[in-house]
């Protein structure tokens, strides 16, 4: 029996696997942070036993009440990825599995590799009117792309689309290939009439370093990027920093950040309600957005969600109220669960690639309706 995360995304540390009823395992902290929740490993020459792997600083976690009613996602080919019975009591998370293969992997949720990464970009820049704007380097040496989707004309609307500033938050990406996946789709009218109308700046992945580290929330340097939009810098923030630079040039007028929550088991979308300059020109497009996207998306809903902040108390370091103050436009951030979905359960997979693909699309038939209004 072997455990090991040496790859792309891994992330586990081994106190004990001398059997497989009692396999000890502990997640590592992102580099330079205390953060840590994401896991994914793989456990080999366990065929047919009946497993038990331990999570023993699951209580440390950064968010513990993600735990609750959580089930660890497994997968033997690593493109189909299925529950497996997952308990959490006194600090530790108990995942149980009978392999029916050699080779299994576990993950806190579906990853995206960065090689999946690089294949959704080539693959996207295949179809017509897509650019790369290389936007320079991460920290550890990754190119930031910027993708341009669509003709830059004059009077045309920009609209900014960008995910996993969180790279253990791998739901986002999976988004992603949904989203783009349709807005490069020539046979599909509603995004082809978008793209006469509008041109989209989209980043796939905003932390290409966590990402392929396996963290959970922060970049090389131990930054969580949705807490650097204030005042990002080349040293610690790269990634805001190089993205920041592009919005000056391709000013947006819209802008939807893509994240994944731990504890909340629903889609819903965060507005930017606190900011000084929040009025009801924002409040009226952030309606319009919302139920615009509830009839596009059984999966979406209302109900459930962050607390909204007072007047003038948002927290401009996050990307969602900077943007909005910065540029006067629709911002939001778009929250996706690890856990199941409450509202549509589906006990063998939960909340899944599948799904993400699906919101993405939907997405796409709220930005139609609310094009027209944003200036």
């Amino acid at each position: 029996m072997r455990i090991s995360s040496a790859f792309d995304g891994g992330n586990i540390e081994i106190v004990a696997a001398d059997s497989c009823d009692n396999i000890r395992l502990r997640i590592r902290a992102d580099h330079q942070s205390h953060y840590f929740q994401w896991f994914h490993y793989r456990l080999s020459g366990a065929r047919g036993q009946a497993c038990v792997m331990q999570i023993e600083n699951a209580g440390q976690s950064a968010y513990v009440d993600g735990w609750t009613d959580y089930q660890a996602v497994a997968s033997y080919d690593r493109q189909h990825w299925f529950r497996v019975p997952t308990e959490y009591a006194d600090g530790v998370l108990r995942i149980q599995h009978r392999p029916e293969q050699d080779s299994v992997y576990y993950a806190y949720f579906a990853p995206y590799s960065m090689e999946r990464h690089a294949d959704l970009i080539a693959r996207t820049l295949q179809a017509p009117g897509v650019e790369l704007i290389p936007l320079g380097k991460t920290l550890d040496g990754q190119d930031m792309d910027l993708l341009q989707i669509g003709s830059p004309t004059e009077g045309k609307r920009r609209l900014w689309v960008f995910a996993r500033q969180h790279p253990g938050e791998t739901m986002a990406e999976w988004w992603m290939e949904g989203f783009l996946q349709r807005l490069t789709d020539s046979a599909d009218a509603l995004a082809q009439d978008l793209l006469s109308k509008a041109v989209f700046y989209v980043v796939p992945c905003m932390n290409p370093d966590g990402a392929r580290r396996g963290h959970l929330r922060t970049n090389a340097a131990g930054t969580d990027l949705n807490r650097a939009w204030e005042n990002p810098s080349m040293e610690t923030s790269p990634e805001v920093y190089l993205v920041r630079e592009a919005m000056e040039r391709f000013r947006p007028d819209f802008c939807l950040d893509v994240h994944g929550d731990e504890a909340i088991p629903a889609n819903f979308i965060a507005g930017a309600e606190g900011i000084p300059r929040w009025s009801e020109r924002h409040a009226g497009l952030l309606k319009h957005y919302l139920y615009s996207l509830l009839q596009a998306s059984p999966d979406f809903q209302t109900e459930l969600g962050y607390p909204v902040d007072a007047p003038g108390q948002a927290n401009l370091a996050i990307a969602t109220n900077f943007l909005a103050e910065q540029f006067d436009c629709l911002s939001m951030t778009l929250e996706m669960p690890f856990k199941d979905h409450r509202d549509r359960p589906d006990p063998a997979q939960g909340w899944s690639p599948e799904r993400c693909r699906q919101l993405g699309h939907d997405n796409l038939t709220a930005m139609a309706q609310v094009l027209p209004a944003l200036r």
